[in-house]
C-alpha cells in the first residue's frame, strides 16, 4: 500500500500479489479492526 502512493482496493493487492481475493479480504478485515488501515474513499484502502 505504501509502494503504491495512493489508497488501493483489494483487488489492486490480489493483482500486485498474485493472491488468493478471499486471503486479501480476510487480511484487510484483519487490519481494519486493528486500526492499521483506513478507509479514505469508498472501498479503497491506506495505511493509518
Amino acid at each position: 500500500m505504501r509502494d503504491a502512493g495512493k489508497p488501493v482496493s483489494a483487488g489492486d493487492v490480489t493483482k500486485a500479489l498474485g493472491a488468493d481475493r478471499k486471503e486479501v479480504d480476510k487480511a484487510f478485515a484483519e487490519l481494519k479492526k486493528e486500526g492499521a488501515i483506513v478507509s479514505p474513499v469508498r472501498c479503497k484502502w491506506q495505511p493509518a
